[in-house]
């Protein structure tokens, strides 16, 4: 295994099970007599894609839903607007989560596939910034160049001249004594004016140099003599071509995503909005600063999920609203019955604030009892917070008694300051 590889926890897993992946389907493509990094990341793509089918249909089952119960939604916070008191906050809440119940679903039911899209998405970064480390094939090149050069008196100066004439933040500087696969971590961004410059500055290993090179520029060209290990950058070149793409099939992409019509005062209504715009930029900006093969991942992904999301409207388009909400119903009652929880109630540390009890029955919550309900307390009144009735500690929540006992230390050291 490569020193190199990504060694953090779930990124760094799940890169090593893409790097297998990848490192099977360049070896099958090479023994067809085609070694091409891109053709390969594009083929990756589309076992990803395929991989989290699962995930957009389930992302598409909770939008069709949210389409028929946001109405509801809107009504409900309508009624309560500018209400802020933590007794009005917290029927509204109860009210919202009474819809959810009704059509079987949760608040976080359209959060799962971007939860499990970013580590993805993060380890396939890792991957193709550092192909060599995972596809053995690739790295065997580089290594031949690395062995010729590193027995020569000073290769290191000689080496960082040709990096800092790079002009790029990726590759960093090499010191004496550096592993052999960080120099080739580096070495992983050189284009073809840095290799002819490695060549001159070692001309004992020039024809090294210049016949593992050549493969190297061979296995990384892409089209038009797009170099996926090259970053786009801020300066017009053919390279803008990725960038652009991918905003382009990214801007098509959340064009055919259907989402609810929220009320415009809802909170996060102008966000859900601004993320058409914002996200096609979004990948026009990290596909300038990012290797191109991350970009050209990003355009594939994007282009498939544009077809999936076709198919996948006019499959939904047909199916009935009724028999949908019915199995989500039977399906959430299945899994109270096992006490299996969702997640909004496992980030919820009181079961009761959840506005449910055990039979999933909706009831009004004693805001005391709330997590938003003590935060709003405040101590001075705690000692009489209903018209002088006296404070039954049991129906306070562990923030509220701890509130409670601050208020009453306070109070009883007054009293001791005043009989001395």
């Amino acid at each position: 295994m490569a020193l190199t590889q990504s060694t953090a926890p779930i990124i760094g897993w799940i890169a090593t099970l893409f790097g297998y992946v990848m490192r099977f389907i360049f070896g099958m493509l090479s023994s067809v007599g085609i070694e091409n990094i891109g053709l390969c990341i594009i083929i990756f793509t589309i076992f990803v894609r395929v991989l989290l089918l699962p995930l957009m249909v389930s992302q598409q089952k909770f939008q069709k839903i949210s389409q028929a119960m946001q109405p509801e939604i809107n009504k409900i916070q309508k009624k309560y607007r500018g209400k802020k008191d933590s007794v009005s906050m917290q029927r509204q809440q109860e009210e919202i989560q009474a819809v959810y119940d009704k059509y079987g679903t949760n608040a976080t039911g359209g959060c799962l596939q971007l939860l499990i899209q970013m580590p993805v998405l993060l380890a396939l970064y890792q991957v193709i910034r550092k192909i060599p480390a995972y596809i053995p094939q690739v790295k065997a090149e580089y290594t031949t160049i690395v062995n010729a050069i590193s027995g020569v008196a000073g290769y290191t100066d000689k080496l960082n001249k040709v990096i800092k004439g790079l002009g790029t933040n990726y590759v960093r500087t090499v010191e004496a004594g550096s592993s052999a696969n960080y120099i080739i971590d580096q070495m992983n961004y050189f284009n073809a004016e840095a290799w002819t410059k490695l060549a001159k500055a070692f001309p004992a290993a020039s024809d090294v140099i210049h016949t593992a090179s050549a493969h190297i520029i061979d296995m990384n060209n892409f089209v038009a003599g797009i170099n996926i290990s090259q970053t786009p950058g801020f300066k017009p070149s053919i390279y803008w071509i990725i960038p652009l793409l991918a905003g382009f099939f990214q801007f098509l992409s959340a064009k055919t995503m259907r989402s609810p019509q929220m009320d415009e005062n809802a909170p996060g209504a102008g966000m859900t909005k601004s993320m058409t715009t914002m996200m096609p930029l979004m990948s026009v900006y990290f596909c300038l600063i990012m290797p191109v093969g991350l970009g050209i991942y990003w355009i594939m992904s994007a282009v498939l999920q544009f077809l999936q999301q076709i198919v996948l409207n006019a499959y939904f388009d047909k199916v009935d609203l009724d028999t949908l909400v019915a199995k989500n119903r039977e399906k959430a009652k299945k899994k109270k019955a096992k006490g299996k929880k969702s997640l909004m109630e496992r980030l919820s540390p009181n079961p009761e604030a959840s506005g449910q009890d055990q039979e999933g029955v909706v009831r009004t919550v004693d805001p005391l009892r709330t997590i938003k309900g003590n935060a709003n307390l405040k101590t001075k009144n705690l000692a009489d917070p209903r018209n002088g009735q006296a404070v039954d500690r049991s129906r306070l929540g562990e923030i509220g008694k701890a509130a409670y006992s601050v208020q009453e230390y306070e109070k009883n050291q007054n009293t001791k300051g005043g009989n001395q």
